[in-house]
């Protein structure tokens, strides 16, 4: 039995899509156990009604809610009582639980791991890897994408291991294609950073290291995980969020400027229907904070009930194949 603990306050759809993104992940993985953190007549409220099995649902009281614009260290500090921090203290403390899910404050968050959590021993820094859609179908990882913005060759060369592992064994994807983020494809291209970088994953056993990647071949298919900065990696993983976004509402807007446009969209309703699931960024879950001694799964502040399984199930796949452990015994061992 896989055991998770879910914060059930602090994102926009709290705590009833948590709540459902709970039940629905207890009736569709049958090894899982769940505790709910925050208002337990809340939590109860939301439960009203629904069909679970009860022997692997508990609920913690945390009355106390952490606000996004609170200071990570504060919230560390002052807030004990809240969802997150209550859910933080019961990964932290049980040794049955294996990771948590929260869709609160994700500085507090980050914060919260690195000081109450810790690290898998050899890992420098956690960093979190989203995963995209491509448009072969697949998925792609971005690894780290905001967790650390001032890095090293070292940092980098851990988050091509942990985000290949992460890749292959949460999303079965046998032997990742993994790629450097960088503004031209030729070996020589970038900053001493990156040059490093590509050098010393080139010859590193165990990655299937495929070269540099240009932000504009990110959702290609071409690549199963893409490894940068923190900065870089936010500003490639919203700029290609936004793009999608403004894109289809060019489409739609274009697509109501005419009448004979109107026809053809009515004819084509199917296509665009799956094309606008196979974009809904609440089909691919969050961002496991990868390295901390146990999971941890950052969802969107906007995430609903299915945005919201998505994340258990991918703290609860770290946890059914031990990805941490594994990811200890890849680290490379200091001499």
């Amino acid at each position: 039995m896989v055991k998770i603990v879910v914060d059930c306050f602090g994102g926009d759809h709290s705590p009833e899509a948590n709540v459902d993104g709970a039940v629905r992940a207890l009736a569709e993985i049958t090894d899982l156990s769940l505790i709910l953190t925050g208002d337990e007549e809340k939590i109860r409220t939301c439960l009203e009604g629904k069909t679970y099995d009860a022997a692997r649902l508990s609920i913690v009281h945390a009355p106390e809610v952490v606000g996004v614009d609170e200071k990570p260290t504060d919230v560390i500090r002052l807030k004990r009582e809240s969802s997150m921090m209550k859910a933080v203290k019961l990964l932290r403390e049980d040794d049955e639980i294996s990771g948590m899910v929260s869709t609160g404050s994700t500085g507090a968050l980050v914060a919260a791991g690195q000081l109450r959590v810790g690290r898998i021993r050899g890992v420098i820094r956690p960093a979190f890897c989203p995963v995209l859609p491509t448009m072969t179908g697949g998925v792609v990882g971005v690894c780290d994408s905001g967790a650390n913005v001032d890095i090293t060759p070292d940092h980098l060369v851990q988050q091509a291991i942990m985000g290949s592992l992460y890749m292959q064994y949460v999303y079965g994807i046998a032997n990742p294609r993994v790629a450097l983020l960088n503004i031209g494809v030729e070996e020589e291209k970038g900053d001493d950073l990156r040059k490093e970088t590509y050098g010393r994953l080139k010859t590193l056993p165990g990655i299937n290291f495929v070269g540099n990647m240009e932000s504009r071949d990110f959702i290609s298919g071409d690549y199963d995980l893409v490894v940068c900065d923190g900065f870089s990696g936010n500003v490639l993983l919203k700029s290609t969020e936004g793009t999608a976004l403004e894109l289809l509402k060019k489409l739609k807007k274009e697509i109501y400027s005419k009448g004979i446009y109107k026809i053809g969209a009515l004819l084509m309703k199917k296509m665009f229907a799956d094309m606008k699931e196979f974009m809904n960024y609440q089909n691919y879950g969050g961002s496991v904070l990868l390295g901390t001694a146990k999971t941890m799964v950052k969802g969107h502040g906007s995430s609903k009930d299915t945005a919201v399984y998505k994340c258990i199930e991918q703290a609860y796949k770290m946890g059914k194949y031990d990805l941490n452990e594994k990811i200890s015994a890849a680290l490379p061992k200091e001499e």
